[in-house]
């Protein structure tokens, strides 16, 4: 496993739509397991493929107690309405109300090949969505009204005028016995 670098705001990964995976290899589980291990040392609840350069239909979700891989996603239903706070690993330090599906009904492949379908609501719901909304070159900002989207996007140009790249390192954190 291997701690894979952010692509942040700005970064042309983050806007494009990523390509369905034609066969859960190896490389695929690789990728995954990368994912996993970036989004603990990152502490978000969800990651997608193209949030650390690879434009691929992968993501995972670690929410309430459910922690696992989806590919090739899809919502085959969503119901209700519900606004929270989200954030981005990609945007870091940007908060916004979003308002999204309560409540989704999510198909894909698990990490080993396998179609899985789960119903679901709360953070994990909003995790999927969100997630799902990356991999479609969509990010949270764009759910937002025009003029809360500008402020955001002027704030963080502004605090990060003079970052030369778009990508962020992600450094595991110490363990307790170190």
């Amino acid at each position: 496993m291997a701690l894979r670098p952010l692509h942040l705001l700005g970064s042309p990964a983050l806007r494009e739509e990523s390509a369905p995976v034609d066969t859960v290899d190896d490389a695929v589980r690789q990728l995954v397991d990368d994912m996993f291990q970036t989004m603990d040392a990152s502490r978000g609840v969800g990651l997608a493929a193209n949030q650390i350069g690879i434009t691929q239909r992968v993501a995972v979700i670690d929410a309430e107690g459910q922690r696992f891989a989806m590919i090739n996603p899809r919502l085959v239903e969503v119901e209700g309405k519900a606004t929270a706070e989200e954030g981005c690993l990609s945007i870091p330090d940007v908060f916004a109300d979003v308002t999204r599906p309560e409540r989704v009904v999510l198909e894909a492949l698990d990490a080993e090949g396998r179609p899985f379908r789960l119903e679901t609501g709360g953070l994990t719901a909003r995790a999927i969505q969100h997630e799902i909304d990356h991999l479609d070159g969509i990010l949270f900002l764009d759910h937002l009204g025009p003029v809360k989207r500008k402020m955001l996007f002027s704030r963080w140009k502004k605090e990060h005028k003079d970052d030369a790249t778009w990508l962020k390192e992600v450094t595991a954190e110490p363990s307790a016995s170190d």
